[in-house]
């Protein structure tokens, strides 16, 4: 970087520097009694920190909420997941004059399985549009703290600000991540955030109803079998890769706006057998690459075509197999009951058993 470029960075840097700051995101606060920004917290930390690692015991979460606009008739294919989630899941939320009837209480909690990049965390927003519900999504950073009792403090906190924004749909992505099998957990830290989730789940002290808790994991084995007993995330759907009409439409989507000669989509969504969502998108970036370097080349702009994507296509390997080959063990040797009979009737179906 000559003498010149480094002026340029640090003209920009000093732009950004004295830049107003953004608005602060939406918090739950507003949607729970009129409090705004970050709810009298002290401190400017994600996790409401006065900046020494200490928290105020009566603040909340800073996670940001939701209002989803998407339906399960914009999940592409997986219609006989859509179809037990209105069974057994949505038909019944739907009806609270009858789960009173029944003397059921107005909660459930569901796990989703399956390979990355198969449209677990969609299909979960999918569910609260169902639902007309607000929408939260905890990753691990949400959760886990190295202070000790901290992750056990953001973790209740969390709740709290769903049962405010009741009706909410509360999202636990990559869940064996904070709610691994305590048996395998050395930490007592770690076993304590497991221990503090089941307390949360059971709404000990404190009421659930309206608060729906899904998550979603791609290593249902490494949850702790607590997590899953009734009550809590008591329903299992098994999210398989996308069906050929998925793969359409989302090679449709990624190519759309882009200049493409690809006539027969349908063609190559047949040949992408076994790819992910993301494998998909991964193949339509390959192939614009492709296009860019030989534009680059020509001196001249060309659309992407359908030898760029075979050639996309036969570089990208698809994730969903070494995914596929881990979970065949389990469905046949630790399946004793029947939390996997989903993933064995898809693998008997693929021919994998």
């Amino acid at each position: 970087m000559d003498d010149g470029e480094r002026a340029a960075a640090f003209a920009t840097m000093r732009e950004a520097l004295e830049a107003p700051e953004p608005p602060a995101p939406v918090h739950l606060d507003v949607f729970a009694g009129g409090r705004s920004g970050n709810g009298g917290r002290p401190g400017n930390g994600r996790d409401g920190s006065r900046g020494d690692g200490s928290r105020d015991s009566g603040s909340n979460s800073d996670i940001e909420v939701e209002a989803p606009t998407v339906r399960l008739s914009d999940v592409g294919g997986l219609e006989d997941v859509k179809r037990r989630l209105n069974t057994s899941f949505l038909g019944p939320m739907r009806n609270p004059e009858l789960l009173a009837a029944f003397g059921k209480s107005l909660r459930g909690g569901m796990l989703l399985y399956g390979p990355p990049g198969c449209g677990k965390t969609f299909l979960a927003r999918a569910v609260a549009g169902e639902l007309g519900a607000n929408f939260i999504a905890v990753g691990l950073h949400d959760v886990l703290n190295m202070w000790l009792g901290e992750s056990q403090r953001r973790l209740h906190a969390i709740f709290e600000d769903a049962r405010r924004s009741a009706p909410c749909v509360l999202f636990f992505d990559e869940v064996d991540a904070i709610g691994r099998k305590r048996s395998e957990s050395r930490a007592s830290g770690t076993r304590d955030v497991v221990v503090q989730l089941l307390a949360e789940l059971d709404g000990i002290g404190n009421d659930n109803d309206g608060v729906f808790t899904l998550a979603a994991t791609n290593h249902p084995w490494d949850v702790d079998s607590a997590l899953r007993r009734p009550g809590r995330f008591d329903r299992t759907f098994f999210v398989p890769p996308p069906d050929a009409g998925a793969r359409e439409a989302i090679l449709r989507l990624h190519l759309r706006g882009r200049p493409h000669e690809i006539t027969d989509v349908a063609s190559l969504a047949r040949r992408s057998h076994g790819a992910s969502g993301a494998d998909l998108a991964h193949v339509c970036e390959t192939a614009v690459e492709y296009a860019l370097e030989a534009s680059i080349a020509a001196g001249a702009p060309r659309p992407v075509t359908a030898e760029d994507l075979d050639r996309a296509m036969a570089e990208v390997s698809w994730s969903t197999r070494e995914w596929l080959q881990l979970s065949r063990n389990y469905a046949q040797f630790a399946n004793e009951a029947g939390l996997y009979d989903d993933l064995v009737r898809f693998l008997r179906k693929e021919g994998l058993t």
